[in-house]
């Protein structure tokens, strides 16, 4: 191509020249741009080098800071770890408690159940005893009311008894009889010099004269129309000394006080019918062999007063006594 334009035109040598004057300092341009925009590109390059670096360790140190940071935090975290795990062992411990607790509570619910059940039964044993108690208050009050009944009849069956040995008192001395009587049990002691001779079980002459006028007036006081309803038996006691032995002497004793009773029931004059009857009813023989001697003052015993026959009488109190014991003890009479 140069070669044709050269041929078309052929510029002189100061044309020439001056081409290659432009061209290379065309090239000189093109050459300056470039140095310079490769300048400028290494400046910018140097430049935003420069600013990356800044912000790489800014960027670094940032990082370095929250590397701190981090590591800081993995502490709190370890210590919250080891803090939790220590929770954890609280809580696993307070569970275990917890459980315990829970057991010894259905325990204790249990125990509480039984004992409910315990209780509701107290509670009907107790209406039960209630029920009891009131029917025993009933009774008692019942039994009360009778008591007193029963005592307000003793308290006059005790005046009656007084009356009666009163009565017996004047009556005996009236008929010239010496015979006392006990102030307090209305006994009246024979001796058996009175009614038998010395070492015989046979009543004497006088002893059946004394008898004929001692019963008569016994009877008239015990069997008659005010007293006869409180009288419950008269008893005839015989009596021993101690010489012998006790089984000769219940005989001795027995037999003296059956002849003054079998005397009395055949024998006595002036005796009624009714009076008869009622003493059939009415009279006991026993005997006290030598159970109770007579002592004289220095304790030795007199043989004669031992041997003796008793006329006791027994009220209807002693009855009414029973079935005061027997309401006492709350059994039936």
């Amino acid at each position: 191509m140069m070669k044709a334009r050269r041929s078309v035109r052929r510029p002189g040598r100061a044309d020439a020249g001056a081409h290659w004057i432009s061209y290379s300092d065309m090239m000189a341009s093109l050459l300056l741009v470039f140095v310079l925009a490769v300048c400028y590109s290494v400046y910018q390059y140097y430049n935003m080098l420069e600013i990356k670096t800044k912000q790489l360790n800014e960027q670094a140190a940032e990082l370095e800071r929250q590397t701190i940071v981090l590591a800081q935090r993995e502490e709190e975290v370890e210590a919250l770890n080891v803090t939790l795990m220590g929770k954890e062992e609280e809580l696993h411990q307070i569970q275990i408690q917890l459980d315990r607790q829970e057991d010894q509570l259905k325990a204790a619910q249990t125990a509480l159940t039984v004992k409910e059940g315990e209780l509701e039964a107290l509670q009907l044993t107790l209406n039960e005893q209630s029920d009891r108690l009131s029917a025993s208050q009933l009774l008692i009050e019942s039994q009360q009311a009778e008591l007193a009944q029963q005592k307000a009849k003793i308290d006059a069956l005790i005046g009656v008894r007084t009356e009666i040995i009163q009565t017996l008192s004047y009556a005996l001395g009236r008929a010239g009889l010496n015979a006392a009587v006990d102030p307090n049990t209305g006994a009246i002691v024979l001796e058996g010099s009175i009614l038998f001779d010395t070492a015989s079980s046979e009543i004497s002459d006088e002893g059946k004269a004394f008898l004929n006028s001692f019963l008569p007036a016994y009877l008239n006081v015990l069997l008659n129309d005010e007293y006869q309803g409180f009288v419950a038996e008269i008893v005839i006691e015989g009596h021993a000394d101690t010489t012998g032995t006790y089984a000769r002497n219940i005989d001795y004793a027995s037999d003296r006080a059956k002849k003054v009773a079998k005397y009395c029931l055949e024998e006595v004059p002036n005796l009624n019918p009714s009076q008869k009857a009622l003493l059939e009813k009415l009279l006991t023989v026993s005997s006290r062999s030598s159970a109770d001697p007579i002592l004289n003052w220095d304790g030795t015993e007199n043989k004669i007063a031992s041997r003796r026959v008793v006329f006791k009488f027994g009220m209807k109190d002693t009855e009414m006594i029973g079935e005061l014991n027997s309401i006492l003890s709350g059994e039936d009479h």
